[in-house]
């Protein structure tokens, strides 16, 4: 039986391309499209912001005061899916200043999650018995307002020297009970190409190091990094899995799609790490239509994030019910892949801790009496 072969790519036509802001109408595709570009222009002072958006006078206050602690940094691309008169725009939020940020809670830790506590050697949080994260560098392309590391991303004093570097990677040789290794930052796709090659060609080089992780948030913020020559220097390096970081559909552009298929083509796994954030996505429907459009961009969605207790992001956070409440709105209504865990991430170093809804509902002997995603009651008997 013959068939007829569909050419027209119908996924990739569901996504948009982000829209380009007057400010940028007149730049070159070949500047637009050049990742270093867009690092070399990010937004930094209100003066650039008010020719993207029309800033509040509580942004510009909370950026007066906040300024200092912590960057703006904003690329060109990433500012173009903020809408230009809403506040409350789900991009804008997460990384234009506001005024939640200028506010200390009793609670907040500096180093909520003991990342230093567990430290041997500058730049190795070694707290699973078997996995490390490497901190290669304190750039990102766009610094998240609710960044739980605000104590050393944008900080110069915290970049990872080649001293750091070497250090970090004879550690991870020494420690042969280490077989996942998570090259983390800021965002190491920060570094450029021959020195994260360097990284990953040495950590492949040890026996013991089965796997590596690449902790990016290029693919939302800076799509225009994945470029041909990264993916294809990764493919030498198998197996590599790429975690990423989308929280809103609004961060599913055109872009971002091709950025993720070019990861995906040269065999890299991709998964999303969200965050619960206050406002931006903390409802089952916003969570439905996110993990369905990356689950089209060939990424699974991992885990779903309770918002750390780090300093002056408790605005964001949401209570734990929330993401109860998200998964309860995501099982069974939608397919298992696009569930996520939803953890807490112990503060102090507790490591990630999942919540999940009560399933069970009593436990008499053999008989197990469980409930379904529409609250049918059903019995299982253990044999």
């Amino acid at each position: 039986m013959a068939f007829d072969i569909v050419t027209k790519n119908t996924i990739r036509d569901r996504f948009k391309p982000a829209p380009r802001p007057d400010v940028w109408k007149d730049v070159p595709d070949k500047d637009w499209n050049n990742w270093i570009w867009q690092q070399q222009k990010r937004i930094k002072t209100m003066d650039q912001l008010e020719k993207v958006i029309n800033v509040t006078s509580d942004e510009r206050e909370a950026f007066a005061k906040s300024h200092e602690m912590f960057n703006m940094g904003i690329t060109p691309y990433y500012a173009s899916l903020m809408d230009r008169d809403d506040p409350n725009c789900p991009v804008r939020l997460q990384s234009v200043p506001s005024a939640g940020e200028i506010v200390f809670a009793d609670t907040d830790l500096e180093d909520p999650l003991g990342e230093e506590r567990d430290m041997p050697v500058q730049g190795i949080t070694h707290r699973y018995p078997d996995r490390v994260l490497f901190y290669t560098t304190h750039n990102c392309p766009v610094y998240c307002r609710h960044c739980t590391r605000k104590r050393k991303v944008a900080d110069p004093s915290s970049s990872a020297a080649n001293k750091q570097i070497e250090e970090g990677l004879a550690y991870i040789q020494a420690h042969t009970e280490i077989r996942d290794v998570v090259i983390s930052g800021g965002d190491p796709l920060s570094n450029s190409d021959d020195r994260l090659e360097y990284i990953c060609s040495r950590i492949r080089a040890m026996e013991h190091v089965e796997v590596f992780r690449l902790g990016t948030r290029n693919p939302v913020t800076l799509p225009q990094r994945i470029t041909d020559n990264l993916a294809q220097m990764l493919k030498k390096y198998h197996p590599v899995y790429v975690h990423t970081h989308f929280n809103h559909p609004k961060e599913c552009t055109l872009e971002a799609f091709d950025a993720c298929a070019k990861l995906a083509d040269a065999g890299c796994i991709i998964h999303n790490q969200s965050v619960l954030l206050k406002g931006i996505n903390d409802k089952p429907e916003i969570f439905k239509e996110l993990n369905h459009k990356l689950l089209m961009m060939r990424v699974r969605p991992y885990y779903i994030f309770q918002c750390d207790m780090a300093q002056g992001i408790s605005h964001f956070r949401t209570p734990v019910q929330s993401g109860i409440d998200i998964i309860e709105g995501l099982r069974g209504w939608t397919s298992g892949m696009a569930v996520p865990h939803y953890v807490v991430d112990g503060p102090g170093g507790g490591g990630k801790i999942p919540i999940l809804p009560e399933y069970v509902k009593s436990h008499v002997g053999k008989k197990w009496v469980v409930r379904n995603y529409k609250n049918k009651e059903f019995e299982y008997i253990e044999p």
